[in-house]
């Protein structure tokens, strides 16, 4: 028997036994659909006090709150403001101290001085 001969044999019977397979299969899924279920989850969250805040609470409540926000008043959209307000809202100027390492971490040039003759070195003469 020839190479070629067994090659186109096994062929064959590899593309049978897939199509049997998948006749299988298809059968199968066409037998039986199912649906995917889907599930909902529903939380409920509660308060431990579900009761009704009373109106004297209300009130005090209320009363608490507009002395937090001082100013603000109900329907009031914006502040009135101008420069004179704003005079303390400068930055506080950077003053590193003397000898303080302004560079990144592992961008400052090494200690030492450098030799004009060195920078020329580098320099490309024609």
């Amino acid at each position: 028997m020839k190479s070629t001969e067994l090659k186109s044999m096994i062929k064959e019977a590899v593309k049978e036994a897939i199509q049997d397979e998948l006749k299988e299969i298809l059968l199968e899924a066409v037998r039986s659909p199912k649906a995917p279920t889907v599930y909902e989850q529903q939380t409920v969250t509660t308060s431990p006090d579900s009761t009704p805040m009373p109106t004297a609470d209300k009130k005090k409540l209320r009363e608490n709150m507009m002395n937090v926000l001082g100013g603000m008043k109900p329907g009031q959209d914006s502040i009135s403001m101008n420069s004179s307000h704003a005079q303390g809202f400068a930055a506080p100027a950077y003053n590193p101290g003397a000898g303080a390492n302004t560079a990144g971490q592992g961008s400052a040039l090494p200690p030492g001085d450098v030799n004009l003759n060195q920078i020329m070195g580098l320099i490309k003469r024609k």
